[in-house]
C-alpha cells in the first residue's frame, strides 16, 4: 500500500492527520483520518467507512452513512482512533449506478434488489485495502466501530485482531427506515437499540 501524502487537518470534531494512500483510481486515494489524540497502549479505535458522497457530503436522509462518519470522527477526536475512508461509493457500484439504484428504490425495490437488478451483487465492497493500510500503520489489535459482521469477518486470518466490536447506530428517520431494515434483515447488520 503506497502512501502518497500526509497533512494536519483540524476539524470540528478534533485535530487529525489526513493520510492519502494509492487506491489505483487516479485522484481518488483511500484516506486515513488519524486522530492526534494518543491513548494508552492497547487496541486502537478503527472505523472502516466506505465513501458515500450523498450521505457524507450532501447529508442524504436515505442512509445513515454521514451520521456514522461524523459519530466516529467525534469519538476519535476525543478518544483517539483511525477512520479509514475507502473509495468504494454505493457499496462498490459507483455514484452513477447508485443514483440509478435510488430510482429503482423509489419504484419500490429495496437496496439489495436494486443493486442486483442493475447487475451487481448486493454488496461489491472489498475491505482488503483497509487491512493493508492498518498493516502499513503497524496496527494489529483494533476496536472496530461497525454494525456489519462482514467487516469483522474480513479481518479473520489477516494478522489483525478485532478485540471488540463497538456499535455505531444512528436513529432511523422516515427516509432511512427501510434502508436500515434491509441492512438488518438481508445483510445481517446488528442493531440493538432500534426495532424496525
Amino acid at each position: 500500500m503506497k502512501k502518497l501524502a500526509e497533512s494536519r487537518l483540524p476539524t470540528e470534531f478534533g485535530s487529525f492527520r489526513m493520510i492519502a494512500y494509492d487506491s489505483g483510481i487516479g485522484e481518488f486515494p483511500h484516506l486515513v483520518m488519524q486522530s492526534e489524540v494518543r491513548p494508552d497502549d492497547g487496541p486502537v479505535n478503527v472505523r472502516v467507512h466506505s465513501e458515500c458522497m450523498t450521505g457524507d457530503v450532501f447529508g442524504s436522509l436515505r442512509c445513515d452513512c454521514g451520521e456514522q462518519l461524523h459519530s466516529a470522527m467525534r469519538t476519535f477526536g476525543k478518544q483517539g482512533g483511525y477512520l479509514i475512508y475507502l473509495r468504494q461509493e454505493g457499496r462498490g457500484i459507483g455514484l452513477v449506478n447508485k443514483l440509478k439504484a435510488y430510482n429503482l428504490q423509489d419504484e419500490g425495490m429495496d437496496t439489495v434488489s436494486a443493486n442486483v437488478a442493475l447487475g451487481f451483487h448486493a454488496d461489491e465492497r472489498d475491505y482488503a485495502p483497509a487491512i493493508e493500510i492498518l498493516k502499513h500503520l503497524s496496527i494489529d489489535e483494533i476496536r472496530l466501530f461497525t454494525n456489519n459482521p462482514e467487516k469483522i469477518e474480513a479481518f479473520e486470518g489477516t494478522g489483525i485482531t478485532v478485540i471488540e466490536r463497538i456499535p455505531i447506530e444512528v436513529a432511523p428517520q422516515d427516509e432511512s427506515e427501510g434502508y436500515l431494515r434491509t441492512k438488518k434483515e438481508q445483510m445481517g447488520h446488528v442493531f440493538r437499540n432500534f426495532k424496525f
